[in-house]
């Protein structure tokens, strides 16, 4: 056989092979190619939950396939944050996190059912909130000034409700800065917290700001202060409880999370279509309820962003006098 006809035959050979050989690649799907669980760690109604409905529904223009909302209230976004960091890290389920499940439990519990460090890899911060300070109609207090008198004056007559690590540390952070002390009655949702409040099975709240404004408006319960540095645009009525109580501050943050693993092109993807959702006006809306701020914060710079605010949480919760459970 020729030289020719030889290289002839390795050449079909090699032409006949070559697409198997690299079909991996060639033909491998993009991402997404099937629906993506976005798994709120809190109850329905809550603004974890309001903010995830509305960031989903965008996603699903943007990336062309369903996001489905799946609530796993319960310890403290213990059950909902574990479910995630176990999921397979393909970019298919995600989380969206809070200060709570992953800066501020580490410092809540002895030990937790995930490592809020090494299970997750963050992706984009998308909101940032205050919380509000609301009593019941029949607290007789119209003023922070008024409250903590009063709490003084009757010791032992005011609970407080909460349902996340904001809402406990924005409490105890008052009761140690204003040198008092409303007692702590835990709850595993926030829309059932506050509703205890309107009902007056406890007197005392810090919900979120959009929960807080729902409830003030409907005149169920008495807004007193916003835990901001300073009074908020949208609600220029409610003082800074800082006015009163000088240095009192409290911020919170929602975000997206994957579990830690996901490949790099993956996380790039997601981090560029919230990216893209956050920019959207009615989606900006429907995320804050035009009661809260979109705070776009992604990859490296939030990764460096959820250190810190780790440090900020564990360090502000010992300083409040909370142990871990």
């Amino acid at each position: 056989m020729s030289l020719n006809r030889r290289s002839a035959i390795a050449g079909a050979a090699a032409l006949s092979v070559a697409p198997n050989a690299v079909a991996p690649n060639a033909f491998a799907q993009a991402f997404p190619s099937k629906p993506i669980k976005l798994v709120v760690p809190f109850a329905a109604g809550s603004a974890t939950d309001l903010a995830a409905r509305g960031l989903g529904n965008k996603l699903q223009d943007i990336l062309k396939q369903p996001v489905v909302i799946d609530n796993k209230p319960g310890a403290s976004g213990q059950l909902g944050a574990s479910a995630v960091a176990t999921a397979p890290a393909d970019g298919y389920t995600l989380l969206m996190g809070t200060n709570t499940t992953n800066a501020a439990n580490s410092a809540l519990f002895k030990k937790l059912s995930y490592d809020p460090d090494k299970d997750f890899a963050p992706i984009m911060r998308c909101i940032t909130g205050v919380n509000a300070l609301v009593v019941n109609n029949d607290v007789p207090a119209k003023t922070v000034a008024e409250l903590i008198d009063y709490a003084r004056k009757n010791p032992g007559k005011l609970n407080y409700s909460e349902a996340s690590a904001s809402q406990r540390l924005s409490a105890e952070m008052f009761n140690k800065m204003a040198g008092i002390k409303i007692e702590r009655v835990p709850y595993k949702a926030s829309p059932q917290a506050l509703a205890d409040v309107a009902s007056g099975q406890v007197q005392v709240m810090f919900p979120d700001l959009p929960q807080a404004l729902t409830q003030i408006d409907a005149g169920r319960v008495r807004g007193l202060g916003v835990t901001s540095p300073k009074r908020t645009a949208v609600a220029v009525s409610l003082p800074a409880i800082a006015e009163t109580v000088p240095g009192y501050v409290l911020v919170y943050w929602l975000a997206v999370f994957a579990p830690a693993g996901t490949p790099r092109d993956i996380q790039k993807s997601l981090a560029d279509a919230i990216a893209e959702a956050l920019r959207d006006p009615a989606t900006a809306k429907a995320m804050t309820q035009g009661r809260m701020e979109i705070s776009p914060l992604p990859l490296e710079q939030f990764s460096a962003y959820v250190k810190e605010q780790t440090t900020w949480w564990t360090t502000e919760i010992k300083a409040a006098g909370i142990e871990p459970e």
